[in-house]
Order: C-alpha cells, then structure tokens, then sequence
C-alpha cells in the first residue's frame, strides 16, 4: 500500500469517528423534544441517510483503486 493511500484510508477511518459522533449528537438532538418514537426516527433517518450515503460514496471514491490505462 503506497503512503498516499494509507493517509486517505487514515482520513477516512477519523472522518467516519467524526460523522458517527455526529450522529450521535443529532440523534439526541432529535429526542431531546421528541414525544414518541415515530418523532424521533423518522426526522433522524430523513437527515442522516443521506448523509451516511454520500460519505460511503465517498470513501469509495478515495479508497477504490486507480482503473489501469488498459480499461479506459
């Protein structure tokens, strides 16, 4: 594994300890005026699905390897 990619795949790995920490605080951010389960989940997911999506889309698209001359 070269050095660049060992610093992304780094960055990646505290990206991702940063965006679950964040959810974690959007979660409580949405229970903490919530009054039942259906208050809290559905705004939650709403916000962080598509979020969680474009980070995995995006560490694929850092981590995948370079596409050789031969495809293109």
């Amino acid at each position: 594994m070269s050095t660049a990619r060992l610093v992304r795949a780094i960055g990646v790995v505290l990206a991702f300890i940063v965006l679950l920490a964040g959810t974690i605080l959007v979660f409580a951010a949405f229970d903490r005026h919530s009054h039942s389960a259906s208050d809290t989940l559905r705004p939650f997911i709403i916000t962080m699905a598509p979020v969680w999506a474009l980070s995995l889309a995006a560490a694929w698209v850092l981590l995948r390897k370079p596409a050789s001359p031969d495809e293109a």
